[in-house]
């Protein structure tokens, strides 16, 4: 059992003084550069920790669905869309054979998603991973979720190309922006085919 330490004062704070703020800490020997699956190659240093910022800036849309574009973005500018939920694609084609990301339709962060659609999210995110590789030649879909550019809920879904072992794991996300883009006819194609997956199940594609 892990037992806490006696003794007062934030444990943030703790984290923060013991970090190397204002230098570049050191690459470490088995790091991130040495994995197979790494995209770069050659010499590289890591950036200079920045001083926190605290209070955070505020995220966009952080003020409420009035100030949030997504909101603000009709169902014509998704792929698929039901009562509760949108998926739309990135605004032109990347490396990847498909990139998509799952908003709620409602203006909610993860830790505020109404038990209703939280229980919808798990069998949801089953639907698009099916309709994703349902595309040619994808063998795995990567769910990711980051949230610290804008405060609307979003979820990544990114297709992994088949027998390209070297884009594995957690540095797909990098490949996506390294490898050359799909041609807009292949992209579109592929789009077409996961609304037409989705909707399949239900709710409305459209494109």
């Amino acid at each position: 059992m892990i037992t806490e330490p006696a003794g007062g004062g934030s444990g943030a704070d703790e984290y923060l003084a013991r970090l190397p703020i204002g230098e570049r800490p050191p690459l470490p020997v088995d790091g991130a550069q040495t994995w197979d699956i790494f995209p770069f190659e050659g010499e590289l240093q890591v950036r200079t920790l920045a001083a926190p910022e605290r209070p955070e800036p505020p995220r966009h849309g952080e003020e409420g669905p009035e100030t949030c574009r997504e909101c603000a973005r009709p169902d014509s500018e998704f792929l698929w869309t039901d009562e509760h939920w949108r998926l739309g694609t990135t605004e032109s084609p990347s490396g990847l054979p498909a990139v998509v990301l799952l908003w709620p339709r409602a203006h909610h962060d993860l830790f505020d998603l109404p038990a209703e659609q939280a229980a919808q999210l798990g069998p949801l995110l089953q639907r698009v991973e099916r309709a994703l590789r349902s595309l040619d030649g994808v063998a795995r879909v990567h769910v990711n979720r980051w949230g610290d550019g804008a405060a609307h809920l979003h979820l990544w879904l990114i297709a992994r190309p088949e027998g390209l072992l070297q884009l594995r794991g957690s540095t797909l996300s990098l490949w996506m922006d390294v490898l050359p883009p799909l041609p807009e006819r292949m992209w579109a194609a592929n789009a077409h085919r996961i609304a037409a997956a989705m909707a399949a199940d239900g709710g409305t594609a459209h494109v």
